[in-house]
């Protein structure tokens, strides 16, 4: 890659992370667990032959890395279709840093929001949120660290996505410490090749909103 851009290797390092935020190679990594997620929806390969598709050697470690990335086991991500019926969160504390702020632009749908320690929204965040339209968002229970807000919104199902059925929003880095209150803001854009793939399952969307319906006839 650093030959075709005409660059030497660690200069198009600085540069590619500059850019997207991400080394090349952890940016690779995404593109081949977002391939696997497609393969996963979309064929009948079995699961030791989409690791070998992607790139890994081992489906034991394809699958431990697709499961601590997506949140789901490549069985379970193809059983349920490409969509989680939840989404989990890490451990908080019970006093720490609060985020807050305001997420506007283009949404497709419901607005899936994470505090994420990486550029790569892959594993469990810290908090998140649900948001039926763009407005004001607080994360509690935030540690002292460095933080990313990624927000994603989506139409339509895992199995046909194209980039006119996603948006997408970063905002951060933000380092947060004291026990203090933070703001920050993000803005929803259509999703760009320099965007690395939201790892993450899916919210089914269907089943949040009959939640909430539910929810609000219930109060």
């Amino acid at each position: 890659m650093a030959r075709i851009a005409r660059f030497s290797k660690f200069h198009f390092t600085r540069v590619f992370q500059r850019v997207t935020g991400i080394s090349p190679g952890r940016f690779l990594s995404a593109i081949r667990l977002q391939e696997a997620k497609r393969l996963l929806t979309t064929t009948n390969l079995t699961v030791a032959d989409i690791s070998i598709r992607v790139g890994y050697n081992s489906v034991g470690t394809f699958s431990t890395r697709f499961t601590k990335s997506v949140g789901l086991s490549p069985t379970t991500y193809r059983r349920l279709g490409g969509f989680a019926p939840a989404v989990c969160t890490r451990p908080r504390p019970a006093r720490a840093n609060t985020i807050t702020g305001t997420v506007s632009g283009v949404h497709r749908g419901l607005i899936f929001m994470g505090v994420f320690p990486n550029r790569i929204p892959e594993g469990p965040p810290m908090n998140c949120a649900v948001l039926d339209e763009p407005g004001t968002f607080h994360f509690s229970g935030i540690p002292d660290g460095t933080w990313y807000i990624l927000c994603q919104s989506v139409s339509g199902s895992p199995l046909d996505l194209t980039p006119d059925d996603v948006t997408v929003a970063t905002a951060g880095p933000i380092t947060v410490f004291g026990k203090r209150d933070f703001h920050l803001d993000a803005q929803l854009l259509p999703v760009s090749k320099l965007d690395p793939p939201v790892l993450l399952a899916l919210l089914d969307s269907r089943k949040e909103s009959l939640r909430r319906r539910e929810a609000a006839l219930a109060h």
